[in-house]
């Protein structure tokens, strides 16, 4: 719908910058002759007021006419979406009253379904902004907003925090992954669920550095004892396809970059970096990171 609302605008805009231009094209270089009183009015006043008027005033109705399309309502699943410092917390809700399925970072829709999305903030304004799918929305602590989508396409397309929140505001940003309504459901479901186990004795060491160090007072991690509501829930970090809010891929080495150069890599976060870890620690801290899938 916003993509007809672009080409028609667009196709609008060209056919009266034509006209326009067109028009003081040949009065001043086909024909550049001098004009009768009665003739230079009407095609000031016909090309330059009458046309724009008419035109504008049917592209502004064609545009009016829409909007309540645009404020309908999601069916389904809808999303909750708070803006933190400098991050995104993502709850999906599966339906009223259901208990929140809480991710971060990164965002699922399932295509051809308008999929409603509540928007709010912690403590500073944000605006959530997906160019390819929607417009603008700002975010206000304390308030709610809401944003209906319903992509047609299905891939991956960037997300921006678009309101200037601080230091970090440019590396603020997401990925919207749009799925087939039957691949989002079965991610869901598997979304639902507790961690997975340890798969090898390093990724069960680096469970053990995560305990110990203390990350569960910051970082949920679902069926352990990592609880902590203040940071991104990693209970399936290593299934998503960015690490620190699209800041770095998420593989083995950036979850060990991530941790040791926290604050080189997103300056004013609030995530304390290990540089005090050994290389054998961190391999092993990353291994139990990127295998919660």
């Amino acid at each position: 719908m916003l993509a007809d609302l672009f080409w028609v605008l667009l196709i609008g805009a060209t056919v009266l910058w034509l006209a326009v231009n067109g028009l003081f094209f040949y009065v001043t270089r086909i024909e550049p002759r001098s004009l009768s009183r009665r003739l230079a009015e009407t095609l000031v006043i016909g090309g330059g007021i009458v046309f724009p008027f008419f035109l504008l005033s049917g592209l502004l109705a064609y545009a009016l006419s829409i909007m309540p399309d645009q404020r309908l309502e999601g069916t389904g699943v809808q999303i909750r979406v708070t803006g933190e410092q400098w991050w995104w917390r993502v709850e999906y809700i599966p339906e009223p009253g259901a208990e929140p399925i809480v991710a971060a970072n990164e965002i699922r829709l399932p295509v051809d379904h308008r999929t409603e999305i509540k928007l709010g903030a912690d403590k500073f304004i944000h605006s959530f902004w997906i160019p390819a799918l929607a417009g603008k929305m700002d975010m206000f602590p304390g308030r709610e907003t809401r944003l209906a989508v319903e992509p047609t396409k299905v891939g991956v397309y960037r997300g921006q925090c678009a309101e200037f929140c601080g230091e970090a505001h440019a590396l603020m940003a997401f990925q919207a992954v749009v799925m087939e309504q039957d691949e989002f459901a079965a991610w869901l479901e598997k979304e639902r669920q507790d961690a997975v186990m340890p798969a090898s004795d390093l990724a069960r060491q680096g469970e053990a550095i995560f305990l110990e160090e203390g990350c569960g007072a910051c970082h949920t991690v679902r069926g352990t004892e990592a609880r902590g509501p203040a940071g991104p829930d990693l209970t399936h970090v290593g299934s998503r396809l960015s690490l620190g809010a699209a800041v770095l891929p998420s593989d083995r080495e950036a979850f060990a970059d991530w941790v040791r150069h926290t604050k080189r890599i997103k300056p004013g976060v609030k995530m304390p970096p290990y540089v005090h870890l050994s290389d054998e620690k961190l391999s092993a801290l990353s291994a139990y990171l990127e295998g919660l899938k």
